[in-house]
């Protein structure tokens, strides 16, 4: 379950999984598109700051890909595979985004080149309009 509050200034995120590998992590962010068929079919993270060399592809560079500018809402399970995780950015998403919240595999990569890849997406919950 994702729910989502905005004010004029920010944004505060609160994520809650149940039914995960336990004692795992693993990463999570908003995406542009809602959930599909296919993993891929939820896009690119949603970034508050476009990166604009990354129009067709997903950005991995770091003044981009962070939890200021993208959000993140990582999170490690408890030992029943259970875990809440709250992120607040400081900005509001733009009309009609994000379309889903994607978990994935790994904890999110920070390092430049990498920034913002977590491995293959294991699940994604549809965020509605």
């Amino acid at each position: 379950m994702i729910v989502a509050v905005n004010d004029d200034k920010k944004t505060t995120a609160v994520l809650t999984v149940a039914g995960l590998l336990p004692n795992r992590v693993y990463g999570s962010h908003a995406h542009l598109k809602a959930c599909g068929p296919k993993p891929a079919d939820s896009g690119f993270h949603y970034q508050n700051v476009e990166d604009p060399n990354a129009k067709d592809k997903m950005s991995m560079d770091a003044r981009y890909a962070n939890p200021q500018n993208e959000l993140w809402l990582d999170f490690t399970t408890d030992e029943r595979g259970r875990a809440t995780q709250v992120s607040t950015v400081e900005w509001i998403f733009r009309k009609g985004q994000p379309g889903s919240i994607v978990l994935h595999e790994k904890k999110t990569d920070t390092t430049d080149g990498n920034a913002g890849m977590a491995g293959a997406r294991v699940a994604c919950l549809s965020v509605p309009r």
